[in-house]
C-alpha cells in the first residue's frame, strides 16, 4: 500500500504559508521603476540637466583602486551567473527531493529573468550610445549599466529563490542585507572605477527592479494555485 506524502514535510517551509517577498503593491514597484527609468533615459539621451549634474557628480566619485576594481568584478558574467546557477541548480534539487509540486518552476524563471537581462539591455546600449567616463576611454554603450544589472538580477534571483527554504525571520533579513550590500558594492565599484556613470547604474537598478518584482510575483501565485487547479499540471492519470 502506497501513502501519499505528508504536505508539510514535502514544501518547503515558505511554500506551506504562501510567503514570498512581495511588495505591499507590486503595481506600483514597476510603475515608479519604469517611470524613474524613462525620466533618466530622456535626459541622458538629451543631455539634459539631471545627465550633466550625473557626470559633474560621478566625475567627483571617480578613484580607481584595487578594492573598487573587486568590488566591479562582482556584477562580471563569470562572478554573477555561475553564482546564480549553484543556487538554481541547489534549490531545484532540494525542491524535487521534498516532493515540492512545480519543483523546478522558481529555477527555470529565476533563469529565464537572468536570460532577459542582456535582451532588454543590449537595446537600450545601442539606442542611447551614451559615452564612458574619461578613464573608460573613447566608445558609446555604456548606458546602462549591464554589470549592474547582472548583478542586480543575479544575486536578487537567486534571493528569491532561496527565500521559501529559509525558516527564520532572521535569516531572510540577512539574505536581503547581503543582496543588497553585493549590489550596492557593485555600483560603488562601477563608478570609483570609473567605467560608469552614476545614471548608468541607476537606470539598470530600476529595469531589474520591474524584472524582480515580476519574478516574485509569478512564483507567490504559483505557490499559492493548488495542484490541479486551472492553470496548474496535474499527476499522470
Amino acid at each position: 500500500m502506497t501513502t501519499s506524502p505528508d504536505p508539510d514535510i514535502r514544501q518547503p517551509p515558505a511554500a506551506r504559508t504562501g510567503t514570498h517577498p512581495v511588495p505591499a503593491r507590486p503595481a506600483r514597484v514597476v510603475a515608479g521603476a519604469a517611470l524613474l527609468l524613462l525620466l533618466i533615459t530622456w535626459q541622458v539621451a538629451a543631455r539634459g540637466p539631471l545627465a550633466r549634474v550625473d557626470e559633474r557628480l560621478s566625475g567627483d566619485v571617480v578613484g580607481p583602486g584595487r578594492l573598487s576594481g573587486l568590488l566591479a568584478d562582482l556584477g562580471s558574467i563569470p562572478v554573477a551567473v555561475p553564482v546564480l546557477a549553484l543556487v538554481l541548480v541547489h534549490a531545484a534539487s532540494r525542491a524535487r527531493r521534498s516532493g515540492a509540486d512545480r519543483w523546478w518552476l522558481p529555477s527555470l524563471a529565476a533563469a529565464v529573468c537572468m536570460a532577459a537581462v542582456p535582451a532588454l539591455v543590449i537595446p537600450f546600449k545601442e539606442l542611447i550610445a551614451r559615452p564612458g567616463p574619461a578613464v573608460a576611454g573613447p566608445g558609446t554603450g555604456y548606458y546602462p549599466s549591464g554589470h549592474t544589472a547582472t548583478a542586480a538580477v543575479a544575486y536578487g534571483a537567486a534571493a528569491v529563490v532561496l527565500w521559501p527554504w529559509l525558516r527564520s525571520p532572521y535569516a531572510r533579513r540577512e539574505l536581503l542585507v547581503v543582496c543588497a550590500v553585493l549590489n550596492l558594492g557593485v555600483g560603488l565599484g562601477l563608478v570609483r572605477q570609473g567605467y560608469h556613470w552614476l545614471l548608468d547604474v541607476l537606470a539598470s537598478w530600476c529595469l531589474c527592479a520591474m524584472l524582480l518584482t515580476g519574478l516574485v510575483v509569478l512564483l507567490d501565485r504559483s505557490s499559492r494555485t493548488p495542484p490541479g487547479a486551472p492553470g496548474s499540471r496535474t499527476g499522470p492519470g
